[in-house]
Parts: structure tokens; C-alpha cells; sequence
């Protein structure tokens, strides 16, 4: 990997010296609706120069305080989802491979499934909490079962039940819907209150490898930035009414990042072609700020 002239702002460490690496996966091969998360994260960059460095939740600066490299985007093979997956499985796993975090920005959801695949592999006990509008369940969308609608359900053919918890949903399938009331996953509907109560279970959780630098049992975080309202987030390709506000996402987010082990981590779905003002891209940069700070590294 190497050294990007378009970095995200304070993103400029070594490979070597960082604890946390970005990688982008410009891909929307499946989109459904809208098109253009593709572009989410050369957007994310070259406008993350008119937000600081510095965090006045976290009283930090990601020039000071933390160490991240920006690796860049990968060059994706649009139209062949598996071809896809592998090349962004490969970037994470190299990355873990290191004893970093590997912090992949979407991109459509499917690009979640390649850094889950290298994640599952180094940590066989691996969690998810998924934030997203969308329950990302379906067994297939239109015949392929590699849709960014079928993520999550490809997530748990690797994991299994019990392992993925799931905030904002307010849209999906009747099937969708039996399949988490069958216990495969934890999910809460339209809000977020019971996520204290998840991480605090997941926190006492004693981890399988106790050969493990880190603490805790290994969590994998997977925000689709349309679990935000519309109001707020509009630059979306899938918009649903009735999310999140971006203070109650800040706010989980802090608490997952000092409670669990969180071991890989996404933003997804930003579309900045959708939103002309320019508000969805910048609400998307303060919150990688925020994130890139809160991770326990």
C-alpha cells in the first residue's frame, strides 16, 4: 500500500506507523434505486478539508491524537460481485494481517460482505452491529443473492445466529421480518434504546482467543449512513422516513467504541450526487472524524 496524494484530512501516518487504516470500495454494481455511492469516497475526501482536525465532543485531533493512513480506493471490477468482494477482502485481511483496523468506506452495502469474510477469518468469534434503515435479509434480490439487499443475510451464513444486532430498521420484507422474529438476529425496529443494553452484554462476554492483544470479545461495526433520517442525511439512494438524528448515532457510536472491542469498521451509502447542498457529504466527514477518534486504539 501505498502513500495517496487525495487523502482524508489528518489521515497522512505511514502504514507502518498507523492503527488504523482507510480503504475505499467505490462500487455499485447492485443498486437498486438510485446509483452513485460510488462516488461516496473521493467525495468524503476531497471535502473533508472544510471540517477541523479537532473534535470538540472528544477534545481530540486526529492530527495529535491518533494515528491513520489512507490507503486509497481499490480498483473494483464493476459487474462482477465476487471478483469484487475478493480484492476487498484481500485489502482488509492484509490490514488485520498487521494488527490494525481496517475502516472501509462504501460504496454500496454489499462491500461490507468482502471485509467481513477477512474479519471472520482472523477472529472466529466476530459480532456484528449493523446501524441502516434497510434489514439487508433478503436470502436474494432479483435472482442474486450477492445484493447489497441480501448483505447481512450472507453475514450470517458466516457467523451464525446470535451474532448480529441490528438498530434503525424500519424497512424490508415479510420474510425479512420472520427471519429476525426466528431468532437468527437481534433487531430493533425504528430506534436505537436498546443498544446500551447489547454492548453491555457483549462487553462481559469473555473472547475466544486469548491469545488476543486486544479485550474483549472482536466486534465488527456497520453503519449505512441512510439509517439517518432523510431530514438530516438526504444524500442517499434509498431514503426512508422516520431514522435516526445524528447526535443519537454519535452518541452509540461513542459507546460501542469505549466499550467493545470493535475490530473492523464501515460507513456505506453516502450518494453525493443525491444531495446538491453539499450537507449529507460534510454530515458523512464530521462523522468519520468522530469515529476515527473514538476507536480504542
Amino acid at each position: 500500500m501505498q502513500a495517496q496524494t487525495n487523502q482524508f484530512i489528518g489521515c497522512d501516518r505511514s502504514f507502518e506507523e498507523a492503527k488504523v487504516v482507510l480503504f475505499g470500495a467505490p462500487y455499485d454494481s447492485t443498486t437498486s434505486f438510485r446509483p452513485g455511492t460510488r462516488f461516496g469516497p473521493n467525495a468524503m475526501r476531497m471535502e473533508s478539508f472544510g471540517i477541523e482536525t479537532y473534535s470538540m465532543h472528544l477534545g481530540k485531533d486526529l492530527v495529535d491524537d491518533t494515528a491513520v493512513f489512507d490507503s486509497g480506493d481499490l480498483e473494483l471490477p464493476f459487474g462482477n460481485q465476487e471478483a469484487a468482494l475478493a480484492m476487498i477482502e484481500e485489502r482488509a485481511a492484509e490490514i488485520l494481517a498487521a494488527d490494525k483496523i481496517p475502516f472501509l468506506l462504501g460504496g454500496e452495502h454489499l462491500v461490507t460482505l468482502g471485509a467481513v469474510r477477512a474479519a471472520a477469518k482472523k477472529y472466529p468469534d466476530l459480532h456484528i452491529i449493523h446501524f441502516d434503515a434497510h434489514a439487508d435479509l433478503r436470502e436474494d434480490y432479483l435472482g442474486n443473492p450477492l445484493s447489497h439487499a441480501c448483505v447481512l443475510r450472507r453475514c450470517h451464513d458466516l457467523l451464525g445466529d446470535g451474532r448480529i444486532f441490528q438498530f434503525g430498521i424500519r424497512s424490508g420484507t415479510r420474510e425479512e421480518r420472520q427471519f429476525m422474529k426466528d431468532g437468527h438476529v437481534t433487531t430493533e425496529l425504528f430506534s436505537d434504546e436498546t443498544l446500551p443494553s447489547v454492548v453491555e452484554s457483549l462487553a462481559l462476554q469473555t473472547p475466544k482467543q486469548p491469545n488476543n492483544p486486544n479485550t474483549g470479545v472482536p466486534v465488527y461495526l456497520t453503519i449505512d449512513m441512510d439509517v439517518l433520517d432523510p431530514s438530516e442525511f438526504p444524500g442517499t439512494g434509498t431514503q426512508e422516513a422516520g431514522g435516526l438524528r445524528y447526535l443519537n448515532l454519535l452518541t452509540d457510536l461513542l459507546l460501542i467504541c469505549k466499550r467493545l472491542n470493535v475490530v473492523g469498521i464501515d460507513n456505506v451509502e453516502l450518494n453525493p450526487g443525491l444531495d446538491p447542498s453539499g450537507r449529507s457529504t460534510a454530515l458523512a466527514c464530521t462523522f468519520l472524524r468522530e469515529e476515527l477518534l473514538a476507536l480504542r486504539v
